[in-house]
């Protein structure tokens, strides 16, 4: 007979997955003893008189009556009924009518418990512990169902994780506010770093609608997709620029010239929305509309010197958006509540990869300088030797790759004979934050840009490289 209680490093294991790592599963329900093989499970929808009927599968999937077999709770909610979005954590209950959120919710609890209470001195200075953002996570959630949701800015919910960008950390963000059916209103990952979010429990289809009126504290967002979200990649949105959720300067129809030109005048803008209310365009007036309108007839009203006005939501693509400001200049930028937020121009997204080239162009000089250092002072056959023993990727110098740089640099006898008056783990250590950034950056791992600390280590290095490496 062995002895099935997991000892102590698969205990610490399987905390860490849950608390710091990915989103809780069905299976993991079977592992814990939560959930049985072939356990009866009900969708009751009593305002439609429906009651939907499933169990649960060996390999942790939800089998339907008529067979089909489903991974995701909340595709199998949604087949079951035939249409809509749900929140399939929330819709299905075993027999003593608990539902799956409410398993997983002690599961994730169980592993609370068991984790680690300390950390290292320099970890909680930058981040919450896996207990101590569990037990936020789950405030958070309790304060979302009882209508008052936690309100944070970007930076300050990254900083939960420890994180001060946008990028690999996303999907680990993600991962956990969901096993607390929890998401973020707007999508944190398509905002800029200093707008402000709602924790917000996902809704199901029959309460997820909210008149366009109701307040942050009334905001549920459908969030059925999040599992369906894992490989989301990061990527520049419309939402991401601070000008796009940054409010907007606007006119009302019955506004007069004299009220638009002097607008326009003092804010410097070319152009301004027409608004019969936050949500209703009815177009844009600009400078050249107001001048065709008067050249026609220059006793013109307003209406005849309104134009189309072209509009995305803010979590378009930045990328599919470039077409329409390349012919109009301007495109005005829908949230989350469908309102009209902000604006952004054609000079926007010229600063926005404007930056992001200038970031190009100082690693370009790190990698370079890296690759002459290395290049005047060893030989490639101790280079291979260290990074490629088997001779199948590095057959010039050209080959390497920063990884490559890192570890020649770090070992003892070819730093020795270097011979820069320098100590070799403080050096290797800022290196291997420059490769963390470096990835970030060519990868395309992180919407944001990158913050002027990060900037400031690449130049400083290169600076060391030109002294040192000429």
């Amino acid at each position: 007979m062995t002895d099935s209680t997991p000892g102590p490093a698969e205990t610490q294991s399987r905390t860490s997955y849950l608390l710091d790592g990915r989103r809780v599963t069905l299976f993991d329900l079977l592992s814990a003893g939560l959930l049985v093989a072939g356990e009866h499970l009900s969708f009751v929808r009593p305002r439609m008189g429906e009651k939907h009927e499933a169990t649960v599968t060996s390999r942790g999937w939800i089998r339907l009556a008529d067979g089909e077999e489903f991974r995701s709770p909340s595709k199998a909610a949604m087949v079951a009924v035939g249409y809509g979005s749900f929140d399939g954590w929330e819709a299905w209950q075993v027999d003593d009518g608990r539902f799956l959120a409410q398993l997983r919710q002690e599961l994730l609890d169980r592993a609370a418990e068991e984790a680690d209470p300390t950390e290292p001195e320099e970890e909680q200075q930058t981040s919450l512990s896996p207990r101590e953002r569990h037990a936020r996570l789950k405030k958070a959630r309790e304060s979302a169902e009882a209508g008052s949701p936690f309100t944070l800015s970007v930076q300050e919910l990254l900083g939960w994780w420890g994180a001060t960008g946008r990028g690999i950390v996303n999907e680990q963000i993600e991962a956990e506010l969901a096993n607390h059916s929890l998401i973020t209103s707007p999508e944190f990952d398509k905002i800029p770093l200093t707008a402000t979010v709602h924790l917000v429990k996902a809704a199901e289809e029959d309460t997820k609608d909210i008149p366009l009126t109701e307040s942050p504290a009334t905001i549920t967002v459908s969030a059925s997709a999040a599992e369906e979200q894992e490989s989301r990649e990061a990527g520049l949105t419309v939402g991401t620029l601070p000008s796009a959720l940054g409010g907007v300067v606007s006119v009302k129809p019955t506004a007069t010239f004299e009220e638009i030109i002097t607008l326009m005048v003092l804010h410097d803008f070319s152009q301004l929305p027409v608004l019969a209310g936050p949500h209703n365009l009815r177009g844009s007036v600009s400078w050249k509309s107001i001048a065709r309108a008067r050249h026609a007839d220059p006793s013109a009203h307003l209406s005849q010197a309104i134009v189309d006005a072209r509009e995305v939501r803010y979590d378009h693509d930045l990328i599919d958006v470039l077409p329409t400001l390349a012919e109009h200049d301007f495109v005005l930028v829908r949230d989350q509540r469908n309102a009209i937020a902000g604006i952004v121009t054609a000079a926007d997204v010229a600063r926005a990869y404007g930056d992001l080239a200038g970031h190009f162009l100082l690693i370009g000089e790190m990698d370079r300088r890296l690759r002459q250092v290395i290049a005047g002072a060893f030989t490639l056959p101790e280079v291979t030797k260290l990074c490629d023993p088997d001779g199948e990727r590095i057959t010039s110098f050209g080959d390497m790759t920063v990884g490559d740089y890192q570890r020649v640099l770090e070992n003892p006898v070819l730093w020795e004979q270097l011979g820069w008056p320098l100590d070799r783990k403080v050096f290797i250590a800022w290196l291997e934050e420059i490769r963390r950034i470096r990835n970030n950056v060519m990868h395309f791992n992180s919407s944001d840009p990158l913050p002027k600390a990060d900037v400031d280590k690449i130049r400083n290095l290169n600076k060391l490289l030109r002294e040192y490496g000429e």
